[in-house]
């Protein structure tokens, strides 16, 4: 009976320590390497430089107004769409504002360039109605209206279910009390954003401040160039070692900084009910309101499926033939789906061992599952190209080595996805042990009967979700491809932005509409084909 319950235990750990390991000679080697290099190299020349003082202020400037945009406009369209349940597709929004993230970055670039550009069809309806075109994408504005395109989105599907889950008995009692809108916000909302705003908008500020494709392919000169630019310059075109690595620590420095103040308010946000009231908001009847929200909803809808639409309206009017027929776009779209898939697998595998590791008899965690879940988000904490850096130096004898560059760009993408997958993962299989443990030793299933009788119907679900997510973000991902690709290597997030910088823009329009489709259809197919029909 000890030696099978060590066993039980052992399994867990077996799978933790194995992940760790992983993830330890990844970002643990890569960051050593960045350590080892910087030994000879002057950190406060670097730092010093006025350039490079610039650069860091920019980075932060630009990360702190996105995030005050970000933030400031999602929550009225949260509070918009908690107030109107039955607005119509209401769940059909709810997809929509998850979709920018599902975006591959140089996509979404390519149709808000589309809209917003010199030649858009924004400047194209000015010149209609006579009016100046002056709307210029390029530099601040550019990356400013990106960043609001793929973070406001997200700052509403978070928020989203905070506004929803305030309980029955406060809306009853501000009913009560006739509180309007604004007493309702002051009372109720405010004290429930006070405790949840501050992650969001410390995790909007992280992923801003270490944005790269945006910046790369928006901010049209070195007055709005970022540290994460500044690293992939160093490296790949000024080929100074000693800058890209003094950067890289700089910003591996500040990203762990951000992060650590995530993790502090995080402890301080209380645990939110799964279900929504079924009491209607007392506010919901004002006249103001109902004029505003569907105005404010019908706003954010646009600015979010516009430049999608955009896209796959290019792409329908573009040469599909002859670009399809391009033995580049088809070696491209093969290269780009094995990465996916590989990547998406092992950041599975990664995911499934630290989430097994959290998991006790009734759903307790290990004492030292803390460490390895920890370890887990470092593709949070390390920015890609700090982390793309650090592997160059680990690896840079042997880096020139075509199967090599794939490896590093295989696993960098399943680090960055490993903290979405995790979070997909981790709570459903703790929820499995906390809610079956018992049954099982009392039925005494064990091993491959309660794995397929049991725990399978309740974690092919979040799998498919983890894989399908991991996949989606290998597929239209630009920068480890940018940093260690080499000639033959194109795929086709860079051989979309090798034909948009070459202004080939009929070939640029089917490229993006064909990324797009192939990654929508591909997380929809995953995550159909594994996570299936769920048992109630």
């Amino acid at each position: 009976m000890t030696a099978m319950r060590h066993h039980a235990i052992s399994l867990p750990l077996i799978g933790g320590l194995a992940s760790f390991a992983v993830i330890a000679l990844l970002i643990g080697g890569a960051f050593v390497a960045l350590l080892t290099a910087a030994a000879d190299i002057d950190l406060g020349a670097v730092v010093g430089d006025g350039y490079i003082r610039h650069v860091i202020g920019f980075t932060v400037w630009q990360a702190s107004l996105s995030t005050l945009l970000s933030v400031g406009l999602g929550i009225p369209v949260a509070r918009a769409l908690a107030r109107r349940p039955n607005f119509p597709g209401w769940e059909w929004l709810r997809f929509l504002f998850a979709m920018p993230f599902l975006t591959p970055v140089i996509v979404a670039i390519f149709g808000l360039v589309a809209i917003y550009g010199v030649t858009g069809w924004l400047n194209q309806g000015l010149a209609l109605l006579d009016l100046p075109q002056k709307f210029y994408l390029y530099g601040l504005a550019g990356i400013l209206i990106a960043h609001v395109f793929f973070n406001m989105p997200m700052v509403v599907t978070l928020l989203l279910p905070r506004f929803e889950a305030v309980p029955a008995d406060s809306w009853r009692l501000a009913s009560q009390l006739g509180m309007n809108s604004w007493a309702i916000f002051r009372v109720i909302e405010l004290p429930l954003l006070r405790q949840t705003l501050p992650t969001i908008a410390l995790l909007v500020f992280l992923l801003c401040f270490v944005s790269f494709v945006v910046v790369l392919a928006l901010g049209g000169g070195p007055a709005a160039t970022t540290l994460e630019v500044a690293i992939y310059q160093a490296l790949r075109f000024d080929f100074d070692l000693g800058r890209g690595v003094s950067l890289a620590l700089l910003q591996l420095a500040i990203g762990a900084a951000l992060f650590g103040l995530t993790r502090v308010f995080e402890r301080h946000m209380p645990m939110m009910p799964k279900l929504r009231s079924t009491v209607g908001r007392p506010d919901a009847s004002g006249l103001l309101g109902r004029m505003l929200d569907p105005i404010v909803i019908a706003v954010a809808a646009l600015f979010v499926a516009l430049p999608l639409i955009t896209v796959l309206i290019e792409g329908a009017l573009g040469s599909i033939g002859e670009v399809m027929s391009n033995e580049r776009l088809q070696q491209g779209a093969l290269r780009s789906l094995g990465i996916a898939a590989l990547a998406s697998l092992f950041c599975a595998a990664l995911a499934l061992g630290i989430s097994m590791s959290t998991r006790q008899r009734g759903g307790r965690t290990l004492r030292w599952s803390g460490a390895f879940q920890a370890a887990s988000v470092g593709g949070l904490v390390v920015s890609p190209l700090a982390l793309g850096t650090g592997l160059f130096l680990l690896f840079r004898p042997i880096v020139d080595q075509a199967w090599v560059s794939y490896a590093l760009v295989i696993a960098m993408n399943a680090i960055m996805a490993l903290p979405f997958g995790l979070r997909t993962l981790s709570q459903a299989i703790a929820d499995a042990a906390r809610e079956d443990d018992r049954l099982c030793a009392a039925l005494g299933l064990s091993g491959w009967n309660r794995l397929r009788l049991i725990d399978w119907p309740k974690l092919r679900k979040p799998l498919g979700l983890c894989l399908a997510l991991a996949f989606s973000l290998a597929l239209g991902d630009l920068s480890a491809i940018a940093l260690f690709g080499r000639d033959g290597m194109e795929t086709l997030p860079l051989l979309l932005y090798q034909q948009m910088g070459a202004y080939h823009m009929p070939d640029a329009k089917v490229t993006a509409a064909l990324l797009l489709l192939l990654n929508f259809l591909s997380y929809a197919a995953i995550a159909k084909m594994v996570g299936g029909h769920v048992r109630r």
